[in-house]
């Protein structure tokens, strides 16, 4: 088993780290005089060596039974013992796992053996890769590394701690998944073979969006994931809508960089690159960026001169998403996002050729309201750009001139819906005095909030008589 001291710009970060946990070094220092050894485990030693901020701590104590470890930490805090029939106990103060090594037997309800003498070959090998399966001695700042995951993280490589372990636990595919995106890793030969074969029922839904959370957020080349299930042959499987468009044919004038699937790993992989105002909004314009041209599957078609068309491929897309999201998002609302940046993802080069007056852009905001925004379906348009490199496997460059954008942002900016949509100047509550509630008073609230829109008059009193007479 490999021991080795870490380096000290780790040390620092590590120590940096600890500092924001104030309380951490102290309960370590007790532990350690109850004969006690303290490691850092898990996602955050990987982080910490591939030189990434480590969030969420898990620490696992090492030659102290359970029992006597939640006294030590009743001393400094109140404990939350709701994960301790698996020996994970969770000092409240510092929101963090403190655990004692442990078996789990397969199944969705594992039995665990906890050992607080066991062998850290042993209590490492339940962890899923061996990039997560080393530790970091608290004390002494040594890397315990049972399994060689330093080596792996070096060759860029996943491997399986355990085959059969790791076999047993089909979430770790999806672990897998999200690795590959989002640290451009590489399964080893073995994991590959696991991979491909895992039965994958019984994963619940959640833990799925979870894992394809992570990818879309934490990716710099999220393309990866689908190419590695291109590549062991489950695309199809898990992700049918997508597989149909490889080979997909959409013509060369507009996409000089190939076929549908080639054009979607690249948009993909150029929203991963853009700015964010939430992570909410992230989510949405990744999802969209994946799931905006999927419409082409059922309206491409060949014209004689041999340039392909997909009319209505936008509201098609949106059709075929709304089934699909449902098996991956929980939250009806970012559906809802996503949904209507598809839709309306053509609309903007429309505008712009059409050289559309504002109402037509006062008309968009409302359409996309309150869902989402022009401001924001401009990143998708961005994307959706920049993903036509002829040089197959990366978008163009940030910093590509695109064609018709500044005039749809200026376009937009001058009807000032870019960030919002045009409020009704008339309300329900005008009416009143002459219109009980009701659906007729809804209709006319409609019909005077497109004079204002089509005719942009915001005098309240000229849209009162309108509607009224």
């Amino acid at each position: 088993m490999e021991y080795k001291k870490i380096s000290l710009s780790i040390q620092e970060s590590l120590e940096q780290i600890l500092k924001k946990h104030l309380l951490v070094k102290e309960v370590v220092e007790e532990i350690f005089k109850h004969g006690g050894t303290v490691y850092l485990v898990g996602g955050a030693v990987r982080d910490l060596l591939l030189g990434l901020p480590a969030k969420d701590l898990d620490i696992e104590v090492h030659g102290v039974e359970l029992d006597k470890l939640q006294k030590i930490l009743e001393k400094f805090g109140r404990v939350d013992l709701v994960g301790k029939s698996f020996g994970v106990l969770r000092l409240c103060l510092l929101d963090i796992d403190w655990s004692v090594p442990r078996k789990d037997s397969k199944g969705r309800k594992p039995v665990v053996e906890i050992d607080s003498n066991m062998r850290i070959e042993d209590a490492f090998r339940r962890r899923d890769l061996t990039i997560n399966s080393m530790g970091i001695n608290l004390k002494t700042f040594e890397l315990v590394d049972p399994f060689y995951g330093l080596q792996d993280l070096h060759k860029n490589i996943l491997r399986a701690t355990d085959k059969k372990l790791f076999e047993e636990d089909p979430l770790r595919f999806y672990r897998v998944l999200q690795f590959v995106g989002r640290f451009g890793m590489h399964p080893d030969k073995e994991l590959d073979e696991i991979c491909s074969k895992i039965n994958l029922n019984g994963v619940a839904n959640e833990r799925i969006e979870e894992e394809l959370k992570k990818l879309f957020l934490k990716s710099a080349k999220p393309s990866l994931a689908f190419l590695w299930l291109k590549k062991i042959g489950r695309l199809q499987e898990l992700f049918p809508e997508i597989y149909a468009l490889i080979n997909l044919d959409q013509g060369t004038k507009y996409h000089p960089e190939g076929d549908v699937f080639e054009h979607t790993m690249q948009v993909l992989d150029a929203a991963a690159g853009l700015a964010f105002e939430s992570e909410n909004e992230k989510l949405g314009i990744m999802w969209a960026a994946l799931l905006h041209d999927i419409g082409k599957i059922s309206t491409s078609q060949k014209k004689l001169n041999g340039h392909v068309s997909s009319y209505g491929h936008a509201q098609e897309g949106g059709k075929i998403a709304q089934k699909m999201l449902k098996r991956f998002i929980s939250k009806r609302d970012l559906i809802d996002l996503i949904l209507k940046l598809i839709i309306y993802h053509m609309q903007p080069s429309q505008l712009v050729a059409q050289k559309a007056k504002s109402a037509a852009y006062k008309r968009l905001a409302n359409n996309l309201s309150p869902e989402t925004s022009i401001k924001v379906l401009c990143k998708l348009l961005v994307a959706d750009a920049l993903g036509r490199n002829p040089k197959k496997g990366e978008p163009l460059p940030v910093s590509t001139n695109i064609v018709g954008l500044d005039d749809f942002i200026k376009a937009a900016e001058q009807a000032f819906v870019f960030e919002n949509k045009e409020e009704p100047v008339l309300q329900g509550r005008d009416l009143l005095d002459q219109i009980h509630p009701g659906p007729e008073l809804g209709k006319i609230l409609k019909h005077a909030y497109e004079i204002q829109i089509e005719e942009g008059i915001k005098n309240k009193d000229e849209l009162k008589r309108r509607v009224l007479d």
